[in-house]
C-alpha cells in the first residue's frame, strides 16, 4: 500500500490554505468595523452597501487575473501575489484618511480574495494524491471559516478601543498576510504546472517529497497522458449544446448560494440587531456567536457530504432557510430578541448545506474539457451575485423594511428548492468521468 508523507502534505496544504484564512478575514472584518465606519465617514445606505460590496468587485478582477498568472508564471507566484495584495490592502484600509481611499483599498483587497478563492484550492488539489484530495481541499473551506471566527473575536475584543478601533481591525490583517508571504516562499511549485512548463525533474522532486520515488514516477506518467490529450479551451465551448446544461446548473447554484441571503447576516449583523434595539457591544458579540456556529456546522458538513450526498443537503438548506426566514421576518417585525436564535439557526443551516456543498458541486459537475473555463464563469457569477446582495440589502431594508427583505429571501429560497429538485442530480460516489453522462446530454 502506498505510503505518503502526510506531515509534509498537510504542511503545504495548510500554508496554501492561508489564502482561505485571509479570504475569511476580509469577508468578516467589515461586520465589526461597519458601526465605526458609519460614524467615521457618515455612510448612508448606498455608501454602506457599496463599501461592503466593493470587495466582490475586486474579487471579480482577481478571478480573471488569477487564472492567467497561474497558467503563465505558476501557482506559487499567483499565491505570493495574492498574499502581498492582502498585506498592502489591509494597511491601506487601516490608514485611509477618507472614504474613497478606503473603498479603493477594499476593492484591492477583493482582488486578493478573488485570486485566493481560485488558487488556494487549485494548488491543494494539484499537490494532493487522489485518495486524499477531497479532505485536503476541504482544508481551504475550514480556514475560511476559521478566518471569519478569529476576525469576529478580534473585532469584539477591540470594540471599546475608541473611534479608531476599525483601523486596528483592518490593520491587523497584515499579520496573517506576512505569515502567508513567508509560507508561500517555502512552498514548492505545483508538479502539474512544472510538468506543463517542461520542468519534469523539478516535478519529480516535488512528488517524491510527497509520496516517494515510485509515486513520483507513476504520477508523472499519468500527468503526461492527461496533458497530452488536453488542449486550450475557448470560453465559447461552454455554450455547446452538450455542455451548457451543466454550466447553467453551476451558474444558478453559484448565484443562488448568494441570493439565498445568508451573507447579509455575516456582513450586516450590526444593522439587523440595531433594528431590535441591541447595543453596539451586543451587535459585535453576535458576530462571535455567528462565527462559532459557522465553524461547528462547516466541520459537520465535511463529514456528511460524502455520506448523505450533495442533493439532500442542498434541498434541506434551501427548504429550511425558506422557513427560518419567515420566522425571522416576523420576529424582526415584533422587535423580539429571539431573532438572534433563529439567525444562528439560519447560519448553521447554510454552513451544513448551501455554503460548502455548492463549492463541491461546482468542482464536480462540469465536463473535464471545459472545467477550468466553466468554473471561472460560475465563480465570477457568484461574486457578482455577492455584490448585488450586499449592495442592495441596506437599500431594501430602508425601502421595504428589514422584515420584508427577509420575506424576499424566503421566496428566493423556495425558487432555489424547486430548481435543485428539478435539475440537480446526485454526484456522491461517482467519478468525474461518470458525471459527464449525468449532467451533459448525449
Amino acid at each position: 500500500m502506498q505510503q505518503f508523507k502526510t506531515s509534509y502534505l498537510l504542511s503545504i496544504s495548510f500554508i496554501s490554505a492561508l489564502g482561505g484564512y485571509l479570504f475569511g478575514f476580509d469577508f468578516a472584518v467589515i461586520s465589526g468595523a461597519l458601526p465605526f465606519l458609519r460614524d467615521q465617514f457618515g455612510l448612508n445606505e448606498y455608501w454602506e452597501g457599496f463599501a461592503t460590496g466593493s470587495l466582490a468587485l475586486g474579487a471579480i478582477v482577481g478571478c480573471l487575473t488569477a487564472g492567467r498568472v497561474a497558467d503563465k508564471y505558476g501557482r506559487r507566484p499567483g499565491l505570493f501575489f495574492a498574499a502581498v495584495i492582502f498585506g498592502i490592502s489591509s494597511l491601506a484600509m487601516a490608514f485611509s484618511p477618507g472614504l474613497y481611499l478606503f473603498i479603493t483599498s477594499r476593492f484591492v483587497a477583493g482582488i486578493g480574495v478573488g485570486m485566493a478563492s481560485l488558487l488556494s484550492p487549485m494548488y491543494i488539489a494539484e499537490v494532493s494524491p487522489a485518495q486524499y484530495r477531497g479532505r485536503m481541499v476541504s482544508i481551504n473551506q475550514l480556514t475560511i471559516v476559521l478566518g471569519i471566527l478569529m476576525t469576529n473575536l478580534i473585532n469584539y475584543s477591540l470594540r471599546n478601543s475608541g473611534p479608531d478601533a476599525w483601523r486596528w481591525m483592518f490593520g491587523l490583517g497584515a499579520v496573517p498576510s506576512l505569515l502567508f508571504v513567508l509560507g508561500v516562499a517555502w512552498l514548492p511549485e505545483s508538479p502539474r504546472w512544472l510538468l506543463k512548463a517542461g520542468k519534469e525533474n523539478k516535478a519529480l522532486a516535488v512528488l517524491e517529497k510527497i509520496g516517494g520515488k515510485d509515486f513520483s514516477i507513476s504520477s508523472v506518467d499519468t500527468m503526461k497522458a492527461t496533458l497530452k490529450g488536453s488542449q486550450g479551451v475557448s470560453y465559447r465551448a461552454i455554450f455547446e449544446k452538450t455542455v451548457f446544461p451543466a454550466v447553467l446548473v453551476g451558474i444558478v447554484l453559484a448565484v443562488f448560494q448568494q441570493f439565498c441571503g445568508i451573507n447579509v447576516v455575516f456582513n450586516y449583523p450590526s444593522n439587523i440587531f440595531a433594528s431590535i434595539g441591541a447595543s453596539k457591544d451586543d451587535q459585535l458579540l453576535q458576530t462571535v456567536f455567528i462565527g462559532g456556529v459557522n465553524l461547528f456546522f462547516t466541520l459537520l458538513a465535511m463529514f456528511l457530504v460524502d455520506k448523505m450526498g450533495r442533493r439532500p443537503l442542498m434541498l434541506f438548506g434551501a427548504g429550511a432557510l425558506a422557513i427560518l426566514y419567515i420566522i425571522i421576518a416576523q420576529l424582526l417585525s415584533a422587535q423580539s430578541a429571539l431573532v438572534g436564535v433563529f439567525l444562528l439557526a439560519a447560519i448553521g443551516t447554510y454552513a451544513i448545506s448551501l455554503g460548502p456543498v455548492t463549492w463541491v458541486l461546482i468542482s464536480e459537475i462540469f465536463p473535464n474539457h471545459v472545467r477550468g473555463a466553466a468554473s471561472s464563469i460560475a465563480v465570477l457569477c457568484l461574486w457578482a451575485a455577492y455584490f448585488i446582495l450586499t449592495f442592495t440589502f441596506p437599500v431594501l431594508a430602508k425601502w421595504i423594511g428589514m422584515d420584508y427583505t427577509f420575506y424576499l429571501y424566503s421566496g428566493i429560497c423556495v425558487l432555489g428548492f424547486i430548481f435543485i429538485r428539478a435539475r440537480v442530480k446526485e454526484t456522491k460516489g461517482k467519478t468525474l468521468e461518470e458525471l459527464e453522462s449525468v449532467f451533459t446530454p448525449h
